[in-house]
């Protein structure tokens, strides 16, 4: 990047493709003891090679706006849903391909999309919850365990009507105008929040990274972050440990980008679940928002590999705080449940185990 910004090389196909083939899963950076910000340089330099175009790529118009309108992707999920209901959702072309990896799209609960939610007692914060764009049409479960726990930590949730699709997945690819444009919608419709909560990974990084698109930084968490804290300071209870072993995946996202990592296995352990570490090395899991649609072949031998150590710790759950990587799992791991790791702490808190 830096020979092509000074002229040392060219701004060709090669340098494109090496762009493409990097997974942004932002390892990198966080091991390099200059902090060098890797991963808003790559969105960059994906941003230059798009202007450069004569037209604009497939790629920038699908995760530009294709993801961002919600008929769109409301659309496509009912394509999905009929698709496998007949049987034939593995064979679908493009983002089908993901079919295999998803929950059930049956007996979704609704959209929260403008609703508050208040707690019983005294208000710690209030705090908005950002929807996200296919979390909301293809994760709903883990919006309402998501908004219980909260609730019950003493937060007021709002769910501001206006908010759209994070942008991620536009600036990943290269897209920045329209990157840009859907932070600048965010920080309107999050402005009266204390903070805004994020219970996708990939989501809660770009968030943070706000800054860098529109000179004003969005303040956000990941939802562990706040679920962890309530539990630290007692707002939260722990339950009685099952002895049940829960292994946690670390979405590049998460562990990289936010550089969190003791949150989601303190929620897991609160669950009352014992911890597996099952790849202590952090390696990505080869989802990476759309790279493993662009490069099928090397994300379903990264699938593989993190397959083999799901099944090496001999765990029947893995908690992962990412739609992207729990859905690359459950393509790639059978008889194991894949699950959010604030989805296992409302689930226990309300067994009443």
């Amino acid at each position: 990047m830096s020979a092509v910004a000074s002229g040392a090389a060219p701004m060709d196909d090669t340098f494109s493709a090496m762009l493409d083939f990097c997974l942004g899963c932002r390892a990198c950076e966080a091991a390099c003891p200059s902090l060098v910000p890797y991963g808003e340089l790559l969105e960059a330099a994906r941003a230059e090679v798009e202007a450069a175009r004569p037209r604009r790529s497939i790629g920038a118009l699908a995760w530009g706006r294709g993801v961002s309108s919600r008929p769109l992707v409301a659309s496509l999920t009912t394509g999905v849903r009929v698709a496998r209901a007949i049987g034939v959702g593995a064979r679908l072309p493009g983002p089908g391909r993901q079919a295999a990896g998803m929950r059930s799209l049956s007996d979704r609960p609704p959209s929260r999309r403008g609703d508050v939610f208040e707690p019983a007692g005294e208000v710690s914060s209030t705090v908005g919850l950002l929807l996200g764009c296919v979390m909301d049409e293809w994760f709903r479960p883990v919006h309402e365990a998501v908004i219980a726990v909260l609730v019950l930590g003493g937060h007021r949730v709002v769910v501001p009507e206006s908010q759209t699709c994070c942008g991620a997945l536009a600036a990943h690819a290269g897209a920045r105008d329209e990157a840009t444009r859907l932070a600048e919608r965010n920080q309107a419709a999050f402005g009266d929040v204390d903070v805004v909560v994020a219970d996708a990974a990939g989501c809660g990084a770009h968030l943070k990274g706000y800054g860098h698109l529109t000179g004003a930084e969005l303040p956000a968490v990941d939802v562990t972050e706040l679920v962890a804290a309530a539990l630290a300071d007692g707002r939260l209870a722990p339950v009685p440990s099952t002895g049940v072993r829960v292994g946690v995946q670390d979405p590049c996202h998460l562990r990289h980008g936010q550089r969190i990592m003791d949150e989601p296995r303190l929620v897991v352990a609160a669950a009352g679940y014992d911890v597996v570490d099952i790849d202590p090395s952090g390696m990505c899991c080869g989802a990476a928002g759309s790279w493993s649609l662009s490069h099928p072949e090397e994300a379903a031998r990264l699938g593989a590999r993190k397959a083999g150590e799901v099944a090496t710790a001999g765990v029947e759950i893995v908690a992962s705080a990412n739609p992207g990587c729990e859905m690359q799992l459950r393509q790639h791991v059978e008889g194991v449940r894949i699950a959010h790791p604030v989805e296992l702490y409302w689930e226990a808190v309300r067994a009443g185990r």
